[in-house]
């Protein structure tokens, strides 16, 4: 028996839809092929929601919202204290369980990925009694204007498959905590921890009809959802162009409210004033981390001219030394524990095909290959960590999200070049800059259009601080008190 049949036979989590308290098969008893990319074998099938699924997920939801939404506050944040508290005592099976479905290592997945989910639990589990709920606004003395928020109703959560337990919580956490009943549609090729925290939610107690997961694809699950005349609120994260195609159904059905955070391709500016250990560091993690499988990946580096050869050599040194294998190889787990980037294999076929497309596109458009740029193996998605370097402003490689792990390297000025060159994106979700001076950072801040910016780091993302972008990124943010607001 493999190790990856093994693990999986050890946690056996659901693969049946859960709807209203239970786990039943789908209506048309279909069902989904769940692959491991680190061998492209079957792992298991689970049951392929539906309309006529969605429609039952929806019509338990409306029976409970009046229940669940007036429940005294401080039961309802019981149940998601329980939740939190039942996902970290179960963090190393769910770790291994998206390892297995998704591909990151064991230790990202459970040390990051679900020790979040726990948290985001929590946070907005104590958020539920302190709810600002309501202000009286200054009136003449005839009359009292009293302004009172309520919870949408029924919010239909779309999540992708980069960080499925974790963008999960995002969304389904802040909708629980405000009185909301939840349809999740995990993405159809990592369905497995959703499945999983459904179970953990009807052990904490969840009311049945709170939460619904309906796995299936986007042109069944996902279109049933976001055209539903009784679904308030959509909450979809993915690819800009299924993004638009959900403002479309969410107008043309019953206008429900939408928030998207969609695609990305963030700028990370390094000065010749800054850290230059730290920013080599920096820009290699602001890429390949998650196989660069990352909506705010820091896919475009900029580097000042001054120091930009440099720069180059020790950037490639970095990238070299990142370790690709299968995440429950035991020389994975060592090279985790030895501190480095480690990448598992890119999610499916289709990713990988996508990648390695990108790679070619950029040697025949003319940017220089400076290392990886080719498969590892034979079997699995695994792609070597590539760097193209001298890339252009119009090259499709600096345009366009590649999703995967292939960071461009340009080089620019000044200031007023690097944001130039920064802005000059259809996208909008994170930026970063390098440097000791003060300024520099006040006027990049100030004038790069993303919405999260961080200065001589990256990927520092808080439970408590609102995240979302503009431009073709979106609108809408989750975590934080933000999100409490788009539910």
């Amino acid at each position: 028996m493999s190790v990856h049949l093994e693990v999986y036979n050890q946690i056996r989590p659901p693969t049946q839809l859960f709807i209203d308290g239970d786990f039943r098969d789908a209506a048309s008893k279909k069902t989904i092929h769940v692959l491991n990319p680190a061998t492209e074998e079957i792992i298991c099938e689970v049951s392929h929601a539906h309309k006529e699924d969605v429609d039952l997920a929806v019509a338990s939801a409306k029976r409970v919202f009046p229940v669940w939404s007036t429940m005294d506050p401080l039961q309802r944040a019981g149940i998601l204290y329980r939740i939190a508290d039942l996902i970290e005592k179960q963090k190393e099976d769910l770790g291994r369980l998206e390892a297995l479905n998704n591909g990151k290592s064991v230790e990202a997945a459970r040390d990051y990925d679900v020790t979040q989910a726990a948290t985001i639990f929590r946070y907005y589990a104590g958020w539920v009694d302190k709810l600002p709920l309501g202000e009286v606004v200054p009136s003449d003395s005839g009359h009292q204007v009293i302004v009172t928020r309520q919870a949408s109703g029924i919010v239909g959560a779309i999540v992708p498959w980069n960080f499925p337990i974790m963008l999960t919580t995002w969304k389904v956490a802040p909708a629980l905590a405000v009185g909301c009943c939840v349809v999740l549609k995990p993405s159809e090729v990592t369905p497995l921890s959703a499945l999983f925290l459904a179970k953990i939610c009807k052990e904490a107690g969840l009311p049945p009809g709170v939460l619904s997961v309906v796995p299936g694809l986007g042109s069944t699950a996902g279109e049933a959802i976001t055209t539903h005349q009784d679904i308030d609120k959509v909450s979809f994260t993915g690819s800009t162009e299924v993004g638009r195609r959900v403002m479309i159904s969410a107008a043309s059905s019953n206008l429900k409210k939408v928030s998207l955070e969609l695609g990305g391709k963030s700028p990370n500016i390094v000065f010749d004033d800054c850290n230059f250990e730290d920013a080599v560091a920096g820009a290699t993690q602001a890429l390949f981390l998650n196989m660069g499988e990352n909506c705010c990946a820091g896919s475009r580096l900029y580097v000042q001219e001054t120091i930009y050869e440099r720069f180059l050599d020790a950037l490639k040194s970095r990238v070299e030394d990142i370790f690709v294998g299968d995440p429950f190889d035991r020389n994975t787990s060592k090279a985790a524990a030895e501190g480095k980037i480690v990448n598992g294999p890119l999610i499916n076929k289709s990713q990988f095909e996508k990648v390695l497309g990108y790679i070619s596109k950029g040697q025949a458009e003319g940017a220089r290959l400076l290392t990886g740029g080719k498969r590892v193996g034979s079997k699995g998605y695994f792609v070597q960590p590539t760097v193209f370097c001298d890339v252009s402003q119009n090259m499709s490689i600096c345009r366009e999200e590649i999703f995967g792990p292939v960071l461009v390297v340009s080089r620019f000025k000044d200031l007023d070049d690097a944001i130039q060159k920064a802005n000059d994106s259809a996208f909008g979700l994170a930026a970063a800059v390098w440097t000791q001076d003060a300024k520099k950072i006040h006027l990049f801040t100030s004038l790069v259009k993303a919405g999260v910016v961080w200065t001589n780091t990256y990927n520092i993302v808080k439970y408590n601080a609102p995240f979302g972008g503009v431009k073709s990124t979106g609108f809408g943010r989750d975590l934080g008190k933000d999100a409490l607001f788009e539910y």
